[in-house]
C-alpha cells in the first residue's frame, strides 16, 4: 500500500504526529508519500517527498494529519484523482477524522486491508450572472449577506417551483456530511451520512415560518438574493474564502455525480462522532 500523508503544519502537534504516523505505517510495510513542502520539518523519515500531483498519481490512499478543514482541502485539492481519504484528528472537533492522534493501531488495521468505504455526497455549484464560475463542496455551500447590520432576501426554488422566501441572514445547503457543520449550528436537522439528499437551512431567518427543508438526491435548487440597501452578497463553499455574488444572480445547487470516499472502521464511525464529539462525551 502506498499512502500519502498529508500534515498540517500549521497545527500544533502535526510534525510529531506524523512522523509517529510515518513510524507506524512504514513498520508494517506500507510506502510513504509526504508533500515536497513539508520536507524541512519532516527530513530524516523513511518517505519520499513527491509534488503533489505526483503523489495523488502514485497513492493508494490519502491520510490527512490536522482537523476537518485538512481533510476537505485534501478532498478538494485530490478530487480528480477518486483516491479515499483518512483523517488523523489534531483538530478541535475532527468530526470527519476517523483516527485520533493516539490511535495509530488502526494505522495498522489500514494496512492490513481492515476497513471500508463511506461514499460522501459533493455539491455542485455555478454562479449564473456577472459572476460565473463552478465549485464543488463536500460540507456545505453558504451564501449570506455581506454586511452586519443589514439582512438579505433569499428566495429558494426547486426544480424551478419556488418553495421559500424569506429575509434573514442567508441559508446553507449542505451535504448529510455537512448537516453537522454550519446547518446544525443555524437549526438544522442531523442527517444519516447515507442518506442521498441536501439540506436547506436558513440562517437567522426574520420568519417563523421558515423551517430547515430536506430535497433528495435528484432536485435542483436555485437560491436567489435580493438586498435594497446593498449590491452584492457572498457565497462560501466549505468554509473558504468568500466570492462576491451581485444581487439578482442565480445560485445554483445540486448533488454532483462526483463523491468522496472516506475511509472507515465502523459502520456507526459517524454517530459515534455526534456521541463523543458534539455532546462532549
Amino acid at each position: 500500500m502506498t499512502v500519502f500523508l498529508i500534515p498540517n503544519l500549521l497545527k500544533e502537534n502535526a510534525v510529531p504526529v506524523a512522523r509517529r504516523a510515518v513510524q507506524t505505517l512504514c513498520a508494517c510495510g506500507a510506502r510513504v508519500l509526504l508533500p515536497a513542502s513539508v520536507r524541512g520539518p519532516m527530513e530524516g523519515e523513511t518517505a519520499e517527498f513527491l509534488e503533489d500531483a505526483a503523489a495523488f498519481d502514485r497513492c493508494d490512499v490519502i491520510v490527512t494529519v490536522g482537523g476537518d478543514g485538512t481533510i476537505l482541502h485534501a478532498a478538494r485539492r485530490g478530487l480528480g484523482y477518486a483516491k479515499p481519504l483518512l483523517g488523523i484528528n489534531i483538530g478541535r472537533v475532527g468530526f470527519l477524522a476517523t483516527v485520533e492522534a493516539d490511535e495509530m493501531e488502526k494505522l495498522e488495521r489500514l494496512v492490513r486491508g481492515e476497513y471500508s468505504f463511506d461514499r460522501r455526497s459533493l455539491l455542485s455549484v455555478s454562479v449564473n450572472g456577472r459572476n460565473c464560475f463552478r465549485q464543488t463542496a463536500l460540507n456545505d455551500v453558504v451564501i449570506c449577506k455581506a454586511s452586519a447590520f443589514r439582512t438579505i432576501d433569499v428566495e429558494i426554488s426547486c426544480d424551478d417551483i419556488p418553495v421559500s422566501h424569506y429575509m434573514g441572514d442567508g441559508v446553507a445547503i449542505a451535504t448529510p456530511t455537512g448537516s453537522t457543520a454550519y446547518s446544525l449550528s443555524a437549526g438544522g436537522p442531523v442527517l444519516d451520512a447515507h442518506i442521498a439528499g441536501v439540506v436547506v437551512t436558513p440562517i437567522c431567518a426574520h420568519s417563523l415560518h421558515s423551517p430547515p427543508m430536506v430535497f433528495s438526491a435528484g432536485r435542483r435548487l436555485r437560491v436567489r438574493v435580493s438586498a435594497p440597501m446593498e449590491a452584492h452578497a457572498l457565497l462560501s463553499c466549505d468554509g473558504r474564502e468568500p466570492e462576491t455574488i451581485s444581487c439578482q444572480d442565480t445560485v445554483t445547487v445540486a448533488l454532483s455525480q462526483q463523491y468522496i470516499s472516506l475511509i472507515c472502521f465502523n459502520e456507526a464511525d459517524q454517530f459515534e462522532a455526534i456521541d463523543k464529539k458534539l455532546r462532549g462525551r
